[in-house]
C-alpha cells in the first residue's frame, strides 16, 4: 500500500467518522447527561462497533448484501427499529427535570455505557457497504494481512479519538448549563434525529 493511498484511506475514515450519525448524537447526549467518562467508553463501544463492519467489509459482507438483499433489508428494519426506541425514549422523557449532579443517580457502568456504543454503531448496516467502499478504493488484492490490521486500527482510532471528543465538549459545564436550560428542546431533538436517521436508514 502506498503512503498516497494510506493517507487517502486515513482521510476518508476520519470523514467517515465525523459525518453526523447516529453515534455522534449519542456521544453527544452521552457527554451531557453523564459526563465524559461515560462518553468516552461509549466512544470505545461506537470504535468496537466501526471495527466490527470495516472486518465484515474485508471479508465481502457487501457482496453478500448484493446476493441476498433481504439479509441487508432485515438488518435495517432491525436497525431502524433500535434507533426508534432510543428516539422514542428521547421524546417521552424529554419533559423530565435533569437531576442535578448532587442528587442524580450514578452514570450507567462502563460495560453499559461501551455496549450501548457498540449497538449504537451496529445499528447502521450500511456502515459495511460504506467500509467496502473505502477499502475498494484504496487497496488492492494483494494487501497483506499486517497493513489490514493497521488500517483497522487507524478506523477504530478515528472513531475513538473522534467521538470521545464529542462527548468531552459536550460535557463541560457551560454546555451542561445551557442544555439544562432547554433540556425539552434539546432531548426532542435529539429524539427526532434519530428516529430520522433509523427512517433513513430504511429508505436508502
Amino acid at each position: 500500500m502506498t503512503p498516497a493511498a494510506f493517507a487517502t484511506f486515513a482521510g476518508l475514515v476520519v470523514f467517515a467518522a465525523i459525518s453526523p450519525g447516529p453515534a455522534v448524537l449519542m456521544a453527544a447526549r452521552t457527554g451531557l447527561t453523564e459526563g465524559f467518562r461515560t462518553g468516552a467508553m461509549l466512544a470505545l463501544g461506537i470504535a468496537s462497533g466501526a471495527v466490527i463492519w470495516a472486518t465484515a467489509a474485508i471479508f465481502g459482507l457487501s457482496f453478500v448484501f448484493a446476493a441476498a438483499p433481504a439479509l441487508l433489508w432485515a438488518l435495517k428494519i432491525g436497525g431502524a427499529c433500535y434507533l426508534g426506541w432510543m428516539a422514542f425514549n428521547l421524546w417521552r422523557d424529554a419533559k423530565l427535570p435533569f437531576v442535578t449532579d448532587d442528587a442524580r443517580p450514578l452514570p450507567r457502568s462502563a460495560f453499559a455505557a461501551y455496549r450501548l456504543g457498540l449497538w449504537t454503531n451496529l445499528s447502521n448496516p450500511k456502515a459495511a457497504v460504506m467500509f467496502s467502499s473505502i477499502f475498494l478504493g484504496t487497496l488492492d488484492g494483494h494487501t497483506p494481512f499486517w497493513v489490514l490490521g493497521l488500517l483497522l486500527c487507524v478506523i477504530f482510532a478515528a472513531e475513538t479519538t473522534w467521538n470521545t471528543l464529542v462527548a468531552r465538549i459536550f460535557s463541560l459545564d457551560r454546555t451542561r448549563a445551557r442544555y439544562i436550560s432547554l433540556k425539552t428542546v434539546i432531548d426532542r431533538s435529539f429524539g427526532a434525529m434519530l428516529g430520522l436517521l433509523g427512517l433513513k436508514i430504511v429508505a436508502t
